[in-house]
């Protein structure tokens, strides 16, 4: 079973003027697949010191999967925080988001988000948006299960 963690970065989410509908996407959407999991959600404003508590709290689980902070807007910072708990990137994922969201709509180019590694949690990020975290969870949940394993030493599937 994995463990899974999913935090929502946003000021308006934080402060209660808007109902955050991205997270709890992910958790549906991770919940009517077939992994088995266990996920929680929490919502932080988009500042360093509430985003990094919240990812060095979940450090252990699986996956930590942001949503939010990842655009061009002064606030986003969600990137810059993830790459600095990281010790190791995982670009290859990073990539693939933005290409497939790229095909979604020419916007996903001002995308930043980042995924790596610390310890033996793969931190990713994922923009705000419903529509971009359903098309990015629908990516990511294939690759879970064996992103853990490889990550515990396993050999890859033919």
């Amino acid at each position: 079973m994995l463990e899974i963690a999913v935090i929502t970065v946003s000021d308006r989410a934080f402060r209660g003027e808007y109902r955050d509908l991205s997270g709890p996407t992910i958790v549906d959407l991770i919940s009517q697949s077939t992994l088995q999991a266990n996920v929680s959600l929490t919502i932080v404003p988009d500042n360093e010191a509430q985003i990094r508590t919240a990812v060095l709290q979940n450090i252990g689980k699986d996956y930590i999967i942001t949503t939010g902070g990842t655009g061009i807007s002064p606030r986003d910072i969600t990137p810059e925080v993830t790459e600095t708990i990281c010790e190791k990137s995982i670009p290859g994922i990073a990539e693939m988001l933005r290409l497939h969201s790229y095909k979604e709509t020419p916007y996903a180019v001002f995308s930043r988000g980042y995924c790596g590694l610390r310890g033996q949690t793969i931190i990713v990020n994922f923009p705000g948006s419903v529509k971009a975290v359903t098309l990015c969870t629908g990516l990511l949940l294939p690759l879970m299960e064996h992103g853990i394993k490889m990550l515990h030493g396993g050999k890859h599937e033919k």
